[in-house]
């Protein structure tokens, strides 16, 4: 039995070296392109979040302002009914009390809005805390042309 030998000449060899050259260019454009946007998600998702923790503390300076007016109509009410009429008729501008539940929203202008939809519950008078959060949620509205008539809305809750 004759055995014949199989040599890889000059041309195979760098048809070869092409084709595997080809290959990792492609898949290093791909890794590049896929590094580039994985960037600009996390630069959104970074704008976000500082919207979100933005629209947060603004939710907590309300909550101060609303705990001052409750410690302030404390001071003159007899019994808790007068002093959720007191509450009621002193709170801050934006705020809305139904029955014991104080609600406000917080809104963050940008190109897309932003807002934090914010409400509180009153505990009776001289308990302590006197609030309770009930709701604080993050909500973001996207709208489109209003052919499209598409509306989305996001909410994290904190």
């Amino acid at each position: 039995m004759k055995r014949k030998d199989y040599h890889i000449g000059p041309g195979a060899a760098s048809l070869l070296l092409i084709v595997v050259t080809l290959s990792m260019s492609v898949l290093g454009m791909l890794a590049l392109m896929n590094a580039q946007s994985d960037y600009r998600l996390s630069l959104r998702s970074a704008e976000v979040m500082r919207q979100a923790y933005g629209l947060s503390n603004q939710a907590e300076h309300s909550l101060a302002m609303l705990d001052g007016v409750l410690v302030a109509c404390a001071d003159g009410a007899e019994d808790d009914a007068q002093w959720l009429e007191t509450v009621k008729e002193s709170l801050p501008f934006g705020m809305t009390m139904e029955g014991r539940t104080v609600s406000w929203t917080e809104v963050f202008v940008s190109p897309t809005e932003r807002s934090m939809a914010c409400a509180v519950e009153i505990a009776p008078l001289g308990a302590y805390p006197r609030t309770e959060w009930v709701e604080h949620r993050l909500v973001t509205e996207l709208y489109e042309t209003e052919e499209d008539e598409t509306e989305e809305t996001w909410e994290i809750w904190f």
